[in-house]
């Protein structure tokens, strides 16, 4: 019975060799999956990303006295609009500075409060 075994182990070791597979083609399969890899980084996180940065400077860019604004949690209106920084009025009168990078939402001045302050203003 063990020379029985023993003539099955080099047979076994033959057929392990025939189902390895060759090590020509590695190279192109290994950039084919790279360069698949890089298309899908590219379309399902990069491109994505560059619209949603390009809406918020578009929306940043676009603010105006007035406008109610939600910035980390802190929700006001803006009541004075600087380069980098706008400044908030909040409901009890008390303002703030915040970075214009902070503001996650803003929600325009209705026509009906715009014409209020200015006639408030004047």
């Amino acid at each position: 019975m063990l020379k029985s075994l023993l003539l099955l182990l080099p047979a076994s070791g033959l057929l392990a060799q025939e189902a390895a597979p060759s090590s020509g083609g590695g190279l192109t399969q290994t950039l084919i999956m790279i360069g698949i890899a890089l298309v899908f980084f590219y379309f399902i996180l990069w491109r994505p990303e560059q619209k949603r940065r390009k809406a918020s400077e578009q929306m940043r860019s676009s603010l105006k006295k007035g406008d109610r604004v939600t910035a980390m949690g802190i929700v006001g209106k803006i009541d004075k609009i600087q380069e980098n920084t706008v400044i908030l009025k909040m409901v009890d009168g008390a303002k703030i500075e915040m970075l214009k990078a902070a503001i996650t939402d803003v929600q325009p001045a209705s026509s009906e409060e715009s014409s209020k302050e200015a006639t408030i203003e004047s």
